[in-house]
């Protein structure tokens, strides 16, 4: 059985960017995570210790975020995807999707988003 754990809106002030204003002046981006994994026995068992610890993976994702900064969003997206499928034997897939706020692009957008979905097997 293949569920879904999904951490959305995670929220953090980091120093990703091309321009060079980007990366000393920051700006707000977003990270939704969704870990495929199998959590059958945990909730049968009402055990953590048999499935993925979405706190964890939450503070694995902010700390990959805050700690380099990345000229591009596909470079952290992927860092992260890399990160989780290597931290945490269960999960078997994962979907990382960054969004950067307001990005200068010389218009009024919302936001960019990248996505990248990886598979254990792709290591």
């Amino acid at each position: 059985m293949l569920n879904i754990i999904r951490i959305k809106k995670a929220v953090f002030y980091a120093y990703h960017g091309v321009l060079s204003e980007e990366q000393s002046v920051g700006g707000k981006f977003e990270a939704d995570v969704d870990i495929y994994t199998s959590f059958r026995d945990a909730a049968l068992k009402d055990s953590l210790k048999q499935t993925v610890n979405y706190d964890k993976a939450y503070k694995f994702v902010y700390q990959l975020a805050l700690e380099q900064k990345y000229r591009l969003i596909e470079t952290l997206a992927t860092k992260i995807a890399d990160g989780l499928l290597n931290k945490f034997e269960q999960i078997e897939k994962v979907a990382v999707r960054i969004r950067k706020n307001n990005p200068p692009l010389g218009g009024v957008v919302d936001c960019v988003e990248v996505e990248v979905i990886k598979s254990r097997e792709e290591l």
